[in-house]
C-alpha cells in the first residue's frame, strides 16, 4: 500500500500493517508520519521499541537475528530502522525482502529513510514494503500545494486566517515546513484562537523560506517572475554562489531551446518526471527562440563578469535575466 501523510491517519485507523517504510525529504512530514505510526502501535499494545541505525558496514544478519529473537518479557515491540541512505545495497535489499516475507505478529517494522528516487521505487525491497506493508511518501510540497497545507494547519489550531494571511505565511516559509509549523504555533500563542489578518502575519512571521537552485528552475520555466525573484533573494541571503545560480538559468535556457514537442529532446531533459515535462512544454510555447538565444548570450557575458572585478553586479544581472525569461512574450509560432 502506498500512502501520503494526509491518508496515513485513515489507514492507521483501519488497522496496522506489519511493516512501514517512511521516506521523504521533508523532515517535518517524515517525523509526524513516524510519530503517528508509533502512537498507533502503542494503542495496539506494541509496548516495546528498539532502534537500529543502518550505516555503511551495517551487519544485515543482525537485523534478521533481531527479528527472530523473542523479547525477554514476550512483549510486542516496534523495531525501528534509521537508514541514512535509501540505497541498502544488494545484501540489505535481500535482508529487507526476507524480513517481510514472514513478518512476526509481535514485531512491527518501521524503516525511516531519505527520499527514494523515482527510478529506485521499483527496487525489490521497496516493492516488498509496498506489497506486504505500507509505504509513506513524505516529500516536499509543491509551491501550489503549500497555501492549502498552511491553511489546514492553521484551522486545525483554531486559527481563522484571511486568504492573504495564508499566502504571505506560505511565501515566507516556502521550502521550510518546520518553520511554518513553528510560526503557526507562535501566532496561536500571541493572538490565541480566532481571526488572523495579513497584518498579524506580517508583524509576527519572520522570513524563514529555504530555497535551492532547482526551485529557481521551476519558477523560470513556469514564468513566475515574483517567485523567481523571491528565490534569488533567498539564495543571495543564504550565501549561494552566483556561478551556480547562473548555471541553473543557462541550463533552463538550453533546455527550452532543445525541447521538441512530441519528442522531448535529449535524455537529460526527462529528469524530474511529468511535472518538469509539463513546465518545459509550457516554456517552449511561451518563450520565442530568439529571446532564449539572446538571454543565453547575456548569461555567457555575465559569466565573465562573475569571474572578473565587477562580480558585485552579479545578483542584479541574474535578476534581470530571470525576469526577462519569465515575462517573455508568447511564442505563437511554437
Amino acid at each position: 500500500m502506498r500512502l501520503v501523510p494526509e491518508t496515513l491517519p485513515r489507514a492507521l485507523g483501519a488497522g496496522l500493517s506489519p511493516a512501514y517504510l517512511v521516506a521523504g525529504d521533508e523532515p517535518l512530514l517524515v517525523g509526524e508520519a513516524a510519530d503517528a505510526i508509533r502512537a498507533a502501535a502503542r494503542a495496539a499494545a506494541f509496548t516495546g521499541r528498539e532502534v537500529m541505525f543502518i550505516e555503511r558496514g551495517f551487519d544485515w544478519g543482525a537485523l534478521l537475528a533481531e527479528l527472530c529473537s523473542l523479547s525477554l518479557f514476550a512483549e510486542r515491540r516496534v523495531l525501528e530502522l534509521r537508514m541514512a541512505s535509501p540505497k541498502p545495497g544488494v545484501e540489505g535489499s535481500k535482508a529487507l525482502v526476507a524480513a517481510l516475507e514472514a513478518p512476526s505478529p509481535d514485531v512491527l517494522l518501521l524503516l525511516i529513510t531519505d527520499k527514494i528516487a523515482y527510478a529506485d521505487r521499483s527496487a525489490a525491497w521497496v516493492k516488498a514494503f509496498e506489497n506486504r506493508g505500507s509505504c509513506v511518501d513524505a516529500e516536499q510540497l509543491l509551491p501550489e500545494q503549500l497555501p492549502s497545507w498552511v491553511e489546514a494547519r492553521m484551522r486545525a489550531q483554531g486559527l481563522k486566517p484571511e486568504p492573504e494571511a495564508v499566502q504571505l505565511l506560505a511565501e515566507r516559509c516556502e521550502g521550510n515546513l518546520v518553520a511554518a509549523h513553528q510560526e503557526i504555533a507562535q501566532l496561536l500563542l500571541l493572538a490565541g484562537p480566532g481571526a488572523v489578518t495579513l497584518e498579524d502575519v506580517a508583524a509576527s512571521v519572520a522570513n524563514s523560506a529555504r530555497y535551492h537552485v532547482f526551485q529557481l528552475g521551476e519558477a523560470l520555466l513556469a514564468g513566475d517572475a515574483a517567485r523567481a525573484l523571491r528565490i534569488l533573494d533567498g539564495l543571495a541571503a543564504e550565501g549561494e554562489e552566483p556561478t551556480l545560480v547562473l548555471w541553473c538559468i543557462a541550463e533552463e535556457l538550453r533546455s527550452i531551446l532543445q525541447w521538441t514537442p512530441g519528442y522531448g529532446g535529449p535524455k537529460r531533459l526527462n529528469r524530474g518526471g511529468r511535472r518538469r515535462k509539463e513546465l518545459l512544454q509550457s516554456a517552449h510555447r511561451r518563450v520565442p527562440r530568439e529571446r532564449a538565444w539572446a538571454l543565453l548570450g547575456d548569461a555567457a557575458r555575465l559569466d565573465g563578469i562573475i569571474k572578473g572585478p565587477r562580480k558585485d553586479e552579479a545578483w542584479s544581472s541574474l535578476a534581470r535575466i530571470a525576469t526577462e525569461l519569465c515575462i517573455a512574450p508568447l511564442n505563437r509560432a511554437g
